[in-house]
């Protein structure tokens, strides 16, 4: 087996972070406004919009903060 580096853990446990705050922040209440299966299968499903715009804004910052880092650093 390989050794994984610190960056890969640091990315596995933030995907674990995330996984487990979208079920429970987002996919779980989703889940409980609904008494019907299809509706909440649909509510499931809308979740994952949610779920790609915080992802997009999280990695857009990210970004912005390591293009801008020199200028602004100091």
């Amino acid at each position: 087996m390989t050794s994984l580096s610190p960056t890969t853990w640091a990315l596995i446990g933030t995907g674990a972070v995330v996984l487990v705050g979208y079920t429970v922040f987002i996919l779980a209440p989703a889940w409980a406004s609904y008494g019907r299966v299809w509706e909440r299968l649909a509510a499931s499903f809308l979740t994952l919009f949610m779920l790609v715009t915080l992802l997009g804004i999280g990695t857009g910052i990210g970004f912005a903060i390591v293009w801008f880092y020199d200028q602004y650093a100091g």
